[in-house]
């Protein structure tokens, strides 16, 4: 894992496209199938032209198999020669920063810089209570241990906590040579904030469309202004569905009769306030998806890909292809979107 890669977070350059992976465990399958899915079509994605592959992080759930982006992110970064390797995201609300950081500068290290790290605040989900860190890590903590991430990345030679997490001055052991590329993903005002203090990039999610994600932009440029940070040198990064066929309606038809059973899985978040966790309707949260993301034909396709690239300050799609849970499904979409859609734009 040595290689030096091109520069994909450089900002103003064209946008580039990205695999965003889930691992979801299906009816039938098992985790394990489910991982070596996911494994193969981040190799897939390097193989059809992809810029990089993000990987998702969950606890305890069907809808996402892999607990830990970092781990799975190592492990694809070692298969693979040419693309970057992200986390969407990491979850410091159940971990601490520095074990963040360190795995991060670690990476990036011995990927030669493909390593992309996201970092996510989370939810208030039981994952708060079995890694002991509590409610109050997820509502009052993430801006906190976001700061000890970027100093540990800032190439200091040595580190001291802050108010939330206490420590005497250590040495950053590997000392990162160059800047870690790193994202925070954003749905709420807050976050979107907390990032353009930092003048980090958003990492935008999938359940937003255009003009919640185009509002989301509009306050991170008015923010970072007002701390000195120029909103066009931010690769911000958007997620979307994407499935191909031949017309619209056998598009849209696959789409709402496969990816309800892996969005299911949503439902078994378990929430510290008892609240049932998911969408109240799954179909019609389907039938939202294909009407806002590039599902469809290659032109329906084409033409939502152009209007999600023009979100400002946009340089990086990520795209999750795992509708169908069928491996041969998956890779031909995947060769499809690729040649079909982002080729021919």
């Amino acid at each position: 894992m040595t290689a030096e890669p091109p520069d994909t977070s450089r900002p103003g350059e064209q946008v580039q496209w990205h695999l965003f992976l889930l691992a979801g465990h299906r009816t039938g399958g098992t985790h394990a199938q489910a991982l070596a899915d996911a494994h193969r079509y981040g190799l897939a994605a390097e193989a059809a032209g992809y810029a990089g592959v993000w990987i998702a992080e969950h606890h305890f759930i069907s809808y996402g198999g892999c607990p830990s982006a970092i781990t799975f992110a190592a492990h694809l970064l070692r298969a693979t020669r040419r693309i970057t390797v992200g986390t969407a995201a990491c979850v410091p609300s159940v971990r601490h920063p520095v074990s963040v950081a360190e795995e991060a500068a670690l990476l990036d290290e011995l990927s030669g810089g493909r390593f992309r790290l996201g970092v996510a605040r989370g939810g208030a989900w039981v994952d708060l209570e079995v890694f002991g860190t509590g409610p109050d890590r997820y509502t009052h903590g993430f801006a906190d241990a976001v700061e000890i991430v970027l100093r540990w990345l800032s190439g200091a030679a040595q580190i001291a906590g802050n108010r939330r997490f206490p420590f005497r001055p250590v040495q950053v052991v590997p000392r990162p040579r160059r800047r870690v590329p790193t994202w925070v993903a954003a749905t709420s005002p807050a976050t979107v904030d907390l990032a353009a203090r930092h003048g980090l990039p958003l990492l935008l999610g999938l359940h937003a469309d255009l003009a919640e994600k185009r509002s989301l932009l509009d306050r991170y440029t008015q923010v970072a202004a007002a701390h000195g940070h120029d909103s066009t040198q931010m690769p911000h990064a958007s997620t979307h569905l994407a499935h191909a066929e031949d017309t619209d309606a056998d598009a849209a038809r696959t789409v709402r009769e496969r990816l309800p059973e892996l969005l299911a899985g949503t439902r078994e978040y378990v929430r510290l306030d008892g609240a049932a966790a998911g969408p109240p309707d799954i179909d019609e949260y389907v039938r939202r998806l294909v009407a806002m993301h590039p599902v469809g034909s290659p032109q329906r396709c084409r033409a939502a890909v152009d209007a999600a690239a023009a979100l400002p300050g946009v340089r990086h799609l990520l795209f999750l292809v795992e509708v169908t849970g069928d491996r041969a499904t998956t890779l031909r979409t995947m060769r499809r979107f690729s040649g079909e859609v982002l080729r021919r734009r």
